[in-house]
Order: C-alpha cells, then sequence, then structure tokens
C-alpha cells in the first residue's frame, strides 16, 4: 500500500514540476518534496498502527493430547491410521484383555466364596444364639432350684459354665462375620478395580480429530508412562491467535472486526471476530519454590500479549492446518474511514503469498 501511495504521490509531482511546470525544480521545492512523503507516511503508519493494529505472526493452534495407556501390556490392535481423521469414541489401539479378564474372574470367584463363607458363618450364629437362649433359660431354672435348696449346686455351675461358653461362642461368630464382611468389602473394591483395568486394555479417542505420531503397532509393548505416549493425538478444535506487542492492544475489544491472511490460503482474506484477550502468560509467572509452569496455549514472544480470534461463519468449516502461520489485522471503533488502507495492504500481502522465492 505504500507503494501504491507513493507511485500516486510521484506521479502529482511529475505533473506539477515537469509536464505543466507550475512550480519552479528547485532546493527548497526539492526538500518539501522529499520531506512530505516521509513525514506523511511516518504519521500514516503510526495512526494506522492505534486504530488498526496488524500483527505478522498468527497461528493456528490446536489442542495436542498425549495418549498414555493406563495400564501396561501387549498391544494386539490398532485399528487407525496416522494423519487420518478420526471421531469421538472410534478404537485408538487396544491392549491384551487375557491377564485382566483373569484377574476379574478370580475376583468374582473369591467374592463367592467369601460370601459363601459368610452365609455359614451366619448359620452357626443363628444356631449358637438359639442354643445361649436355652442355655440361659436353664441357668434361671437351676439357679432357682439350687436356691430354694431343692436343686444341686453343680448343675447350677455347669449351667453356668454352658451359658459362658455359648456367650463366647457367639462373639467369635460375630466377630467372624465382621471379619468376613470387611474381606468382602476388600474383595469387592478390588474387582472394581480389575473390572476398570479390563476396560482400560480398549482405549478410545477423546475427540474429534487426528492421530499423529503414530508409533504404537501389534505386539508391541504398552506401558504407563506418562513421558512416553503411546501416540499424540491433535483434536479439531482451534485457536487462532494474533501475536501483538504489549502497547498494540489497548484498542483492541471483544467483537470487534478483524481479518487474517494464511500462506497455506495465498490471496484469500479470512474474516474474523476479536473473542478475547489472553492477559495472562509465562512471562506473567515467577517460580516460586523452584517450580516453574508454563501458562497460555503456546510460547509467544517475550512482552506480547495474544488476542484469540474466532472464524466467521462463512470460514468457519475451512480446514486450517495445525500450525498455519500468516498475518492479520483488527479494525478498532474509531477511524473506520481509514480502516480501508490496512484492508488494502492486508490485500496486496495476501496475493504476494502466491509468490514462491525459492532457487531450487
Amino acid at each position: 500500500m505504500e507503494i501504491i501511495l507513493l507511485g500516486i504521490y510521484s506521479f502529482f509531482v511529475w505533473l506539477i514540476f515537469f509536464k505543466f511546470k507550475w512550480l519552479p525544480w528547485n532546493f527548497v521545492s526539492q526538500v518539501i518534496v522529499i520531506t512530505l512523503p516521509i513525514v506523511g507516511m511516518t504519521m500514516l503508519i503510526l495512526f494506522l498502527n492505534i486504530i488498526a493494529p496488524s500483527s505478522h505472526d498468527v497461528r493456528v493452534i490446536n489442542y495436542v493430547v498425549p495418549v498414555n495407556t493406563r495400564v501396561g501390556g501387549m498391544v494386539t490392535e490398532v485399528p487407525i491410521e496416522p494423519n487420518r481423521h478420526i471421531k469421538k469414541g472410534d478404537v485408538l489401539f487396544k491392549i491384551d484383555a487375557t491377564p485382566f479378564e483373569i484377574a476379574v474372574k478370580n475376583g468374582e470367584a473369591n467374592i463367592r466364596s467369601l460370601r459363601q463363607q459368610l452365609k455359614s458363618t451366619q448359620a452357626d450364629k443363628v444356631t449358637v444364639a438359639t442354643k445361649l437362649g436355652f442355655a440361659q433359660k436353664r441357668q434361671r431354672q437351676f439357679t432357682e432350684l439350687a436356691g430354694s435348696g431343692a436343686g444341686n449346686k453343680f448343675d447350677q455351675e455347669q449351667a453356668e459354665t454352658d451359658t459362658q461358653n455359648l456367650e463366647s461362642g457367639l462373639e467369635a461368630s460375630t466377630a467372624n462375620e465382621g471379619k468376613i464382611q470387611a474381606q468382602i468389602a476388600s474383595a469387592e473394591e478390588q474387582l472394581a478395580d480389575a473390572k476398570w483395568q479390563l476396560s482400560q486394555t480398549v482405549y478410545y479417542a477423546p475427540a474429534d480429530g487426528t492421530v499423529v505420531s503414530l508409533a504404537l503397532r501389534p505386539g508391541a509393548m504398552a506401558v504407563p508412562l506418562p513421558l512416553v505416549p503411546a501416540m499424540t493425538f491433535v483434536e479439531d478444535e482451534q485457536w487462532i491467535m494474533a501475536i501483538y506487542a504489549q502497547n498494540e492492544v489497548r484498542a483492541i475489544k471483544p467483537g470487534q472486526e478483524a481479518e487474517i491472511a494464511l500462506a497455506m490460503y495465498p490471496g484469500r482474506i479470512i474474516k474474523c471476530k476479536v473473542d478475547s484477550i489472553m492477559w495472562a502468560t509465562a512471562q506473567g509467572q515467577l517460580p516460586i519454590g523452584g517450580a516453574s509452569t508454563s501458562a497460555g496455549i503456546a510460547p509467544i514472544p517475550p512482552n506480547s500479549l495474544a488476542v484469540r480470534l474466532l472464524a466467521d461463519e462463512k470460514d468457519k468449516d475451512l480446514f486450517l492446518a495445525s500450525g498455519a502461520r500468516g498475518f492479520g489485522a483488527v479494525y478498532s471503533d474509531s477511524g473506520e474511514m481509514i480502516h480501508i488502507l490496512r484492508k488494502i495492504i492486508l490485500r496486496v500481502g495476501a496475493k504476494l503469498d502466491w509468490l514462491i522465492l525459492k532457487l531450487h
């Protein structure tokens, strides 16, 4: 755009000073002719950078999910191919489920055995409780007889001993019942864990997306190590980020019009709206206690802020490769008459993407 304006300016200079010679071409006029475009273009660009700030770093970013198996085992099936679109819920890979199925069957058998023991213990407890009831009744009878002199003291003592033995037996049965119930509860937890591990032998796509960096093959061992993902899953959900210097975003607000041009679509202008400004970046964090974490969707240059853009409805379904780069501009709420200059500059730059400048 600057070249076009300078060309128009040069044309009028030629008409005034050389074609029609309305003004003399001397030292003063030469200084004025050279100074005017420098000052004018400088002021225009500075003002344009405020009311329609441009970014030469527009990025398309996707959520990337490292896929880590939760259980270890031999991979039996990988029914997907890399760089092919996958729907949410599609099977990514399967692990040999035999050891986990055996663990589930063993857990179920253990619970059945414990419940049978519990049933037997409860039946014994009922029997002992019944015997204890009769023994306590006999003890009262022998005690009354011995107290009146009609009964034998030895029979009373024997009845008391039998009652104490049955009470001890009832307490033992009650304790054994509680112990078996605790064992059943523990076995049920172990069975639930075994069933969960069995369910993790089949891993499904967490969202619509594409698998990249697929090195997992049938016969390989999958291990639950976070640092060694089985594959990398790239979700379809995308962020379009325009990177600006911190003093450029003061006029940018959500809902404002924006346009971007990506090198993968030469000559095409993609209409967008400003969604938000990411006010928190990794540079805004101090490593407290020796731990440092990074914030944001992707690292951005120092002293910069990222503006998230949303493609308009017309371009919402346009395929954008993760990692696509380009440039763009946001049109603020003021200086609408001058926005046309930024739009022209943006379109001229988009046309230049058709040029492939390399020597081989």
